[in-house]
Order: C-alpha cells, then sequence, then structure tokens
C-alpha cells in the first residue's frame, strides 16, 4: 500500500487534522470490521469460549512479532499502570532497596505505584529532575549504586515527546545487577522496537494509542529468562500451569506452578473485544512494517518542526535530530499544568488551531502535536499554515 491508500483507512483523518494520537489513535477501517465480526457473533450468541481466547492468543502473538519478542515474554494487561504494577509486585523487594525515576517527565501512573512501595516495602524512591525537558540519563547512571533495584524511564516522554537514550542506562544497570522498566505508551506502534536489541528487562504499552485500538487492553512483555524466576503479587487461573487441556475452572495441587515466562502474569478472562481490535491494528502496522512507519512518522514531525521554528515559534529540542519521533511540542516544557499553558500566547494558538480542525493537546505547559500513520505533508503545511495566520492576527492586534 502507498501512504494514500493507507491514509484512506482512516476516516478520521479526513474529518481534521488529527495530530493527537498521543492521547488516543484513530481506529481504521480493518479494526472496524474485526470490532463489527466479534459484535455480530456475540449479539447473535454464535463462537465459544475457544474463539474468544483465540482472539486474546492472536493478539499476544501479533504484539510479540511486533517487538521481536516470544509469546511466552508478553502478558495481556488492561493498560500500561497495570502492566506496571503486576511487573513491581513480582520483584523481590527488601527495605533500603531504591528505585530511580524522573517524575516530572512521567505519566502518573509510573509514579504513584513506587511511593507506595515506599510505604509497604521501605524502599528509597530517588527522584531526579528533568534536564531541559530530556530525561536526566547522566544523572540518573551517576545515581545506580549497589542498592538499586530498578531504573524506569519513558521510551518517549508523553511531553515534550523526546526519545529516551536507553543505552547508557542499560550498560550502567546491567553492571549493578539492576533492572530496567521501560514505559512504552507513546513509543510501541510509532517507532521500530526490537526488544532484543534494547536489551531491557521489561515494557509495558496500551493499545489506544500508537498501537491504534481501544482503552482497556495492553501488553507487559518481560524478558523470558528474568520473567521465569519472578514470583507474581497477584494470580488467577490462566497464570498457572495445570498441565497441557487443563480446564480454565480447574483447580490444581496446593503448590503453584506458574505459567511459563510472562504468561504468569495473566489475570483472565481478558478483554477479547479489545484483543479483536489489538490484533487487526498490530497486523495492518506489520503489515506498512514499522520501519516504514518510523520513517514516515519522522519525516512529518521534522516538517513540522521545522516549519514551526521558522515562524520563531519555541520548539523544545529545536532543530529535529535522532530526539524526535512522532512528537513536536511548542512551548515552554514544565511551564504549565497538564491542560494549560502559562504562557498566554501558547493558549490562544492552541484555541485558534482547534477552532480550525485541528485535533492536539496541551501536555505539562506545551502544545502537543503528536502524528500518526494516517498523516500526510498536507496535514503538517495546514498546521504551519494556521500557526503563520495567528502570528499575523497577533501582530496586527499588538501594532
Amino acid at each position: 500500500m502507498n501512504m494514500k491508500e493507507i491514509r484512506a483507512l482512516f476516516p478520521g483523518a479526513k474529518a481534521q487534522v488529527y495530530f493527537d494520537v498521543g492521547v488516543r489513535g484513530l481506529l481504521s477501517t480493518p479494526v472496524r470490521e474485526a470490532v463489527d465480526r466479534y459484535l455480530e457473533a456475540r449479539m447473535m450468541g454464535t463462537g465459544d469460549k475457544a474463539e474468544l481466547v483465540g482472539f486474546a492468543e492472536g493478539a499476544r502473538e501479533s504484539f510479540a512479532a511486533l517487538i521481536n519478542a516470544d509469546r511466552s515474554e508478553v502478558a495481556l494487561t488492561k493498560n500500561v499502570s497495570e502492566g506496571l504494577n503486576l511487573f513491581a509486585a513480582s520483584l523481590p523487594w527488601e527495605a533500603g532497596d531504591n528505585v530511580i525515576v524522573c517524575p516530572e517527565l512521567e505519566h502518573p501512573n509510573n509514579v504513584f505505584l513506587w511511593y507506595n512501595l515506599e510505604r509497604l516495602h521501605g524502599i528509597e524512591v530517588r527522584t531526579l529532575e528533568p534536564d531541559g525537558g530530556r530525561v536526566p540519563t547522566d544523572r540518573m547512571v551517576s545515581a545506580i549504586d549497589a542498592r538499586t533495584r530498578l531504573v524506569t524511564v519513558p521510551h518517549i516522554t508523553f511531553a515534550p515527546g523526546f526519545i529516551t537514550d536507553l543505552e547508557p542506562l542499560r550498560r550502567s544497570a546491567s553492571a549493578h545487577s539492576a533492572l530496567l522498566l521501560v514505559d512504552a505508551a507513546q513509543s510501541v506502534g510509532a517507532i521500530d522496537i526490537d526488544v532484543r536489541g534494547l536489551d531491557i528487562d521489561a515494557l509495558a504499552v496500551a493499545t489506544q494509542k500508537c498501537l491504534l485500538g481501544f482503552y482497556g487492553f495492553g501488553f507487559l512483555w518481560v524478558r523470558r529468562s528474568l520473567a521465569d524466576k519472578l514470583k507474581p503479587g497477584h494470580v488467577a487461573r490462566y497464570g498457572i500451569d495445570l498441565g497441557e487441556g487443563a480446564h480454565e475452572t480447574a483447580i490444581g495441587p496446593r503448590e503453584l506452578r506458574f505459567q511459563p515466562g510472562a504468561l504468569r502474569f495473566d489475570l483472565g478472562n481478558f478483554n477479547y473485544l479489545g484483543a479483536a481490535a489489538a490484533q487487526a491494528s498490530i497486523e495492518l502496522l506489520r503489515s506498512i512494517r514499522m520501519e516504514r512507519v518510523e520513517t514516515h512518522l519522522r519525516s512529518l514531525a521534522a516538517r513540522l518542526a521545522t516549519g514551526l521554528l521558522e515562524l520563531g515559534l519555541p520548539v523544545p529540542g529545536g532543530t529535529p535530530g535522532e530526539h524526535l519521533a512522532h512528537i513536536v511540542s511548542v512551548g515552554e516544557s514544565g511551564g504549565g499544568r497538564h491542560y494549560t499553558a502559562d504562557d498566554p500566547k501558547m493558549n490562544e494558538l492552541y484555541d485558534h488551531l482547534t477552532s480550525n480542525g485541528v485535533r492536539l493537546s496541551i501536555r505539562r505547559g506545551v502544545l502537543r502535536m503528536s502524528l500518526g500513520i494516517y498523516n500526510d505533508e498536507a496535514d503538517v503545511d495546514r498546521v504551519v499554515a494556521l500557526t503563520q495566520d495567528w502570528l499575523n492576527k497577533s501582530e496586527r492586534g499588538g501594532s
């Protein structure tokens, strides 16, 4: 498929300039068709439980293939926060262990759980300030010591949207026998990810953003050699190995034997509707090829960032480079609350763009424009032109 044909699969892309995949992506017609088939079967009472489980397993296998993992390394979750909590609860915490995190660049759901573990287990939560909107990699490396159990970072920050350089964190964590946990909410589905190449320990993601699916469904990937050593803090039937052919309602011996790898984290029953949508959307991404998706999004983001910079607007990160994936922000990073900017001009620009059919967000004081596979150069040029129009009106109003 060419990009015009891909865009045609997303009817919502025709109705507006949709630069908000960082909140939730648009649904494609293949996803709608998969959902309709699922709903038809449920409405008519056809199919059986095995068919429903097939949706879940299909989503698991598609996701594993997308990130170059084995299916046994993938647990099915409701969202990122459930994945992070399931993983954190399985670690053998001891009082005095520490976790390293940069709260200002994290979604709150990768902050609260560590403070909770601080209360439950007496661990230390080492918090660091960001470095100009970037994850402070150097200071994180310096903060790792013999008592560091885990370092956690966003793969791409939800604002201002920079890619985190994982390599130095991975090296230092490994040297101290610490783990590296990645919140991939804003990266899987936007950039080409190979968990073998990243050499991280665990990764959590949900499907409503760049994976172009629904709320209420997600994945937790855990490196197999690590997962096999972990004891889940929460267990249910699907995470217990009772042998091949055992019914889901079977109760085995009192001594628990967990499923291999990350399958032990499955709690079930699953969100089968979400699974059907996820499999369809992931297979669409795989058919396009993730390296092509990433190239397309980086090109559009660079075009947008360059256009806004040429208009004299404050674009965090400046000239497009390796830090930039599919999110372009405007304003002062951290200069505001979650939905408003301290700079009234940024709020005015937001109102101007939204009133002219552009969908975007304000996060942590910046206007965040997050692009999807359905966007094209005309979308970018439209936003740059609207911004120029706003600047012209502002100048006339101030003269």
